[in-house]
């Protein structure tokens, strides 16, 4: 694309999206320019990653694997590991093409603290703490689908399906292109910049898995929950739910971490968190 035809397009996206309400033009900007280093080892499988010097007031590092379920013949999947260990092993274990860590989980137990149901065992139920401060959606896999979900603790005193794997997160940051209602969350949590993970669902039936380094200042600031879902609704996201992060956020694909996983404290790719789930897909059979 010529320069004249591309701020000509910049300028039309951003008409578009200006009642988000951007940070800054500048940060919209820095969005629709990045460059991204784009490879598919696999039909309907993209990665990309991108190192954007300045966005959201500092350097950021965003990695994001595209899967087109009907084009990549793949199913999607909820792994539940025996013990905590990396999102690298348990999706090996799986045979995983491609893998995102999970929910939110008690670092001393290992069990997660949001609502996790495989047919008809209820493994674990959300804690009231998690609601209070960000469970507002879910995760359902069925018959290799995924779809993203509103969540409460409505839903879930409710919910009674015996059909597929559900496990709750949050917050949902997107429900069909629209942004969601955070005033009920922790304020803190959604508005201090960390290493994010999340699940995207596209109107055209794609999937993302994103994540958002940080901890990093020289590298990568991370983001607010704001900031996140103000890039996954730029760059064409409908859906979209925030996963665990922090040291936990770790995306791996075709054998190898794509991001850069903090809880070394490092830039690298080492820095695996052991975590007790994780959402991943795999050949479909």
């Amino acid at each position: 694309m010529n320069k004249k035809l591309f701020f000509s397009a910049s300028l039309l996206l951003l008409a578009a999206i200006t009642p988000l309400k951007a940070q800054t033009e500048a940060d919209s900007l820095a969005i629709v320019s990045a460059q991204w280093e784009t490879t598919s080892p696999r039909k309907g499988i993209v990665q990309k990653c991108a190192a954007i010097p300045l966005l959201f007031d500092g350097p950021q590092y965003i990695s994001l694997i595209e899967i087109d379920p009907r084009q990549a013949r793949v199913e999607a999947g909820i792994a539940i590991a025996d013990s905590m260990t990396q999102t690298s092993r348990i999706a090996k274990a799986y045979n995983a093409i491609t893998a995102i860590n999970g929910s939110y989980f008690d670092m001393k137990r290992g069990n997660s603290v949001c609502y996790l149901r495989v047919g008809e065992t209820v493994i674990d139920t959300t804690t009231a703490s998690e609601f209070k401060l960000r469970v507002t959606g879910a995760i359902r896999v069925h018959k290799g689908k995924l779809e993203i979900l509103p969540w409460s603790k409505q839903t879930e005193k409710n919910y009674k399906s015996r059909k597929g794997t559900v496990l709750a997160s949050g917050p949902l940051m997107l429900k069909d292109g629209q942004t969601c209602d955070w005033s009920a969350c922790g304020q803190n949590f959604i508005k201090t910049q960390h290493p994010r993970s999340a699940v995207v669902t596209t109107r055209d039936g794609k999937v993302w898995l994103l994540t958002v380094d940080g901890r990093a200042p020289q590298h990568a600031q991370g983001m607010s929950i704001p900031q996140l879902a103000y890039l996954i609704r730029l760059l064409g996201g409908s859906d979209a739910l925030n996963l665990d992060g922090g040291g936990s956020t770790t995306l791996w694909h075709a054998g190898q971490v794509v991001n850069h996983p903090s809880d070394n404290k490092q830039f690298d790719h080492e820095g695996e968190r052991r975590v007790p789930n994780i959402v991943y897909f795999t050949p479909k059979k």
